[in-house]
């Protein structure tokens, strides 16, 4: 499987089979699923947060760049994380 996004489908969402939570013990957000728990880094966490099925990848992406202004271009670790995340089927197009 590549890690390319169908650029026809730009509005992720989560998998039905992963939930989403901030955990105050692991001090980040983790995806838990039946079999366990994924904890996400920083970054991680910000994407999949955003990831709600309404945001496209460009109202993700611009979201994050008026955050982190000082982060500079966010738009293709942005992509490369949501192709990793479908890859991984943390996230689904329809």
């Amino acid at each position: 499987m590549s890690n390319t996004i169908n650029k026809n489908a730009s509005i992720p969402s989560l998998n039905p089979h992963f939930r989403l939570q901030y955990e105050k013990a692991q001090e980040c957000f983790v995806l838990l699923f039946p079999e366990g728990m994924i904890k996400l880094n920083g970054s991680a966490g910000e994407i999949m947060n955003m990831v709600d099925g309404q945001r496209t990848h460009e109202d993700i992406i611009a979201e994050l760049q008026a955050k982190y202004p000082e982060a500079g271009e966010l738009g293709e670790q942005v992509m490369e994380f949501l192709a990793i995340a479908q890859e991984k089927q943390w996230v689904q197009y329809e």
